[in-house]
């Protein structure tokens, strides 16, 4: 029996309250297997499959779904090419890469992740489709189907319902400090593609990726914010107006060594289990640079960022987060929000505007 076919239209045999999950995948035994997960996890519910982008462009505008797995090496149009009109088509559902591990399908799901894939999952290797794929799997399809959709305007600060929020210190910043989990590459390049060329003070970078996608992700973050951007290493001197990125197997950390600001990695285990995790990072720009800290929180799953934030606001520093409207998943920058933590919760382009006015003389 076709899969396709056998999928229940919204409002006739749908779950109430399911995550709907379609499947794009050349792969007949990848469509199969996920198809089987799908089926067998309570709350989630088969949308639909399709072999070719092609064919998921022809389903997607008569389906109600919140998921999509998308395999970006398709004959075809591919994955790639059609991810724009997919997510429109869908009604913004959330995508998930389903990426090979070789260096061009890191370079490609970086893309993919830059164009508004919310996140990726390497492919299964044969025989590694076990219970901890399926459980991590799982996990990512239901933190980011378990909300409403909604896609926010810019000057979305206003009329959103969050907790009081910290009156914003009348401080120049003096470093930038950006930390951020799903939908976090989308988000970021959002905040730096808005920013004036020279704003004068270094920018720091933590994003929860494999440790496999740091160098296609910082050569993609470059492109996008128009600034050299360096793999942190010990010992690298912060520099105004370049960025700094976390590697995917340390922690990003700043010491102050004479007059000098530097990286140390760290490698022990983050309170959140992030790795790198944002919290170290916060933390240790607290300790350096105090009320001059303007740290910003993206979207993504958890609460990775919370107890630097605090740190932060201990210091006398800044915190800024994503709005929810915009955010892929409002886990992180939710939870600082509603720890009381966040001078301004806003949409990434407003988010830049605010770090400009942040980094002129008082």
């Amino acid at each position: 029996m076709n899969l396709a076919s056998s999928v229940l239209p919204p409002g006739r045999g749908a779950v109430a309250g399911a995550v709907r999950v379609f499947i794009v995948d050349d792969s007949s035994l990848v469509r199969a297997a996920f198809s089987r997960l799908v089926a067998d996890e309570p709350g989630l519910e088969l949308a639909g499959v399709a072999g070719t982008a092609e064919d998921a462009l022809a389903q997607l505008g008569s389906l109600h779904v919140h998921v999509i797995l998308l395999d970006l090496e398709m004959p075809g149009m591919g994955g790639m090419r059609a991810l724009p009109e997919i997510i429109r088509r869908s009604g913004h559902a959330k995508v998930i890469v389903v990426s090979s591990l070789t260096a061009e399908g890191a370079e490609h799901t970086v893309q993919a992740l830059a164009q508004g894939a919310a996140d990726a999952m390497l492919k299964p290797t044969p025989g590694g489709f076990d219970h901890a794929y399926r459980d991590k799997l799982v996990q990512r399809i239901k933190g980011l189907g378990r909300r409403p959709l909604r896609r926010a305007h810019s000057q979305s600060d206003s009329g959103e319902l969050v907790p009081a929020r910290r009156p914003f210190a009348a401080t120049r910043a003096e470093v930038i400090a950006i930390g951020a989990s799903t939908g976090g590459i989308h988000a970021t390049g959002l905040v730096l593609s808005a920013l004036p060329p020279v704003i004068g003070v270094p920018i720091l970078v933590t994003q929860h990726l494999p440790a496999e996608f740091t160098r296609p992700y910082a050569n993609q973050l470059a492109e996008m914010s128009g600034r050299a951007v360096d793999i942190a290493a010990d010992g690298l001197e912060l520099v105004p107006d370049r960025i700094v990125l976390a590697p995917g197997d340390a922690h990003l950390t700043v010491v102050r060594v004479n007059k000098r600001c530097v990286i140390r990695l760290e490698r022990a285990p983050a309170v959140t289990g992030c790795m790198p995790s944002v919290d170290p990072m916060f933390a240790s720009l607290a300790k350096v640079f105090g009320a001059g800290v303007l740290a910003v929180v993206l979207t993504g799953m958890g609460r990775d960022g919370t107890e630097g934030a605090g740190a932060v606001v201990a210091a006398g520093g800044n915190v800024i987060v994503q709005n929810e409207a915009s955010s892929a998943v409002w886990g992180m920058p939710g939870a600082v929000a509603k720890a009381g933590l966040a001078a301004a919760v806003l949409h990434p382009t407003d988010i830049a505007q605010r770090i400009a006015g942040s980094v002129r003389p008082v």
